[in-house]
């Protein structure tokens, strides 16, 4: 009977080790790093008073303008798009508040277009954009659009969409 009581003292103590192990092994196993999910829109930034072009501004035909804006996001930015197409036809996507005296309705002959993506650098959470466009002149003078579509490297995307005249 004496040889049953220490078995049975040794199971339980056996019994005890293996529950703080596997209780010890489950605490160090769960990772302190919190995979946090990124749902912040980046953002685009004009208010600088080099940024350009802001909403209302003027190019001119034959020439080169630089672009400027700086990007932000809370974790990491991925890369950014610009497009000028006309607004002839007046249609809107203008993000601005404040409107710009707009030509009369015209059928376009040869409207610019101009599309470029740009990646941004791996690992930044801040970019200085500048790019340099330049304006053919043969193209139609008139109202454009100037879209700016900045995106995250989690998808997340901020459109700045922008009116400008091109002289």
């Amino acid at each position: 009977m004496n040889k049953l009581k220490i078995k049975s003292d040794k199971m339980k103590k056996n019994r005890i080790l293996v529950a703080l192990l596997i209780g010890a092994s489950a605490l160090t196993s769960c990772s302190s790093d919190k995979n946090e999910i990124d749902t912040e829109y980046p953002v685009v930034d004009i208010s600088a008073s080099t940024a350009f072009p802001k909403q209302c501004s003027e190019v001119k035909r034959g020439q080169l303008f630089t672009f400027k804006a700086k990007f932000s996001d809370n974790a990491n930015l991925g890369s950014y798009s610009l497009d000028i197409h006309h607004n002839f036809d007046h249609h809107s996507h203008s993000t601005e508040v404040n409107t710009c005296v707009v030509d009369p309705i015209k059928k376009p002959v040869n409207p610019m277009l101009y599309i470029n993506i740009t990646p941004i650098p791996e690992g930044q959470k801040s970019h200085e954009a500048t790019k340099q466009i330049f304006i053919p002149a043969d193209i139609d003078p008139g109202d454009y659009h100037f879209m700016i579509r900045l995106t995250d490297k989690e998808g997340w995307q901020t459109i700045k969409g922008l009116s400008i005249k091109i002289l």
